[in-house]
């Protein structure tokens, strides 16, 4: 958790919309591409 909070800032997002987008997010990713749209500097 403490690497995905500290990357989130490090890539200007706000920790908590992220983490809220990843939770929401990583149950649908079947693919290995999904997953690396869900990187920090990847997410939408």
């Amino acid at each position: 958790m403490y690497f995905l909070i500290e990357t989130a800032k490090a890539n200007g997002l706000d920790p908590h919309r992220y983490l809220l987008k990843l939770l929401e997010k990583a149950p649908l990713a079947a693919s290995e591409n999904d997953w690396i749209s869900l990187l920090p500097w990847n997410i939408e």
